[in-house]
């Protein structure tokens, strides 16, 4: 399997706490930690530990936690192709409360590639899948040369400027930033999947009636959810890449999904095997 993702990288740092501190309060983290996070690294690396690389086309800022990524990324099997941008990297902070739940605040803009970023874009035409993350329109178009594109509904406007054909549009069926209807991709990708939690989701096919696909149990203790929607996502599009039917490679981002909530932070220890 020949398996890549287009989108962003951010530096994370998490904090662990009771509960997220109200105004003006002071809290004390129970645990700390940083890493190279962002939907397009947490896919990466997923997709890494199910064919045993992947390669991650991205943009880092020029600055030191920008070159701390490519190296961090490379240790856990991604292929880090990166576009230097003139600025600082993208990093944020994360609260991880005594139920798991995460609450994000990012500093600088996101850095996604461009198609007339100077990297090995022709790779993507020998994928047999790509998840993309994030990009321009003509991103988009490159990474529709490989045999199977699965995208977040989170750059919906580039996904519409692109016109292409995808084979599955991912969306979190609660969050108001991955809002969709039916309509606004023309073409409108051939399966579309809302993401609902431990209630499962729903998929449709164009065309047809919504059904439903259950949730994974949680394989241990939860520790927080941070890269579950995109842990979700690289397991469809490996599933699909493969081969798979659509309810197997479902199955299998559901329990990738379920993997992401019981690791700390982005990727946690090497578990997942197909």
């Amino acid at each position: 399997m020949r398996v890549a993702v287009v989108g962003h990288v951010e530096w994370i740092e998490f904090i662990r706490v009771d509960r997220v501190p109200a105004r003006g309060e002071i809290v004390h983290a129970r645990d700390a930690w940083a890493e190279a996070a962002g939907g397009g690294a947490v896919a990466a690396v997923q997709l890494a530990r199910l064919a045993g690389e992947c390669s991650l086309f991205t943009a880092v800022g020029d600055d030191e936690l920008g070159r701390r990524i490519a190296p961090e990324l490379e240790g856990m099997g991604v292929r880090v192709h990166a576009a230097v941008r003139d600025e600082p990297q993208r990093r944020g902070f994360t609260f991880i409360d005594a139920d798991g739940e995460r609450t994000i605040t990012v500093i600088g803009e996101r850095l996604g590639p461009l198609r007339s970023d100077d990297l090995p874009w022709q790779e993507l035409e020998a994928a047999d899948a790509v998840y993309f993350v994030s990009g321009d329109a003509a991103a988009v178009v490159a990474a529709r040369a490989a045999k199977v594109l699965v995208a977040t509904a989170r750059s919906l406007t580039a996904l519409e400027e692109s016109d292409v054909l995808l084979d599955a549009l991912v969306r979190s069926g609660s969050d108001e930033g991955e809002r969709y209807r039916p309509g606004d991709l023309d073409p409108r990708p051939r399966l579309e999947v809302a993401t609902a939690g431990d209630q499962g989701g729903t998929y449709v096919f164009a065309g047809a009636e919504p059904r439903h696909y259950d949730a994974v149990a949680v394989p241990g203790t939860p520790s927080d959810s941070y890269g579950a929607g995109d842990s979700f996502a690289a397991g469809l599009t490996y599933g699909l890449g493969a081969g798979d039917t659509v309810e197997a490679a479902l199955a299998l981002g559901a329990r990738l999904g379920a993997e992401a909530l019981a690791r700390p932070g982005a990727h946690g220890p090497s578990t997942s095997a197909r």
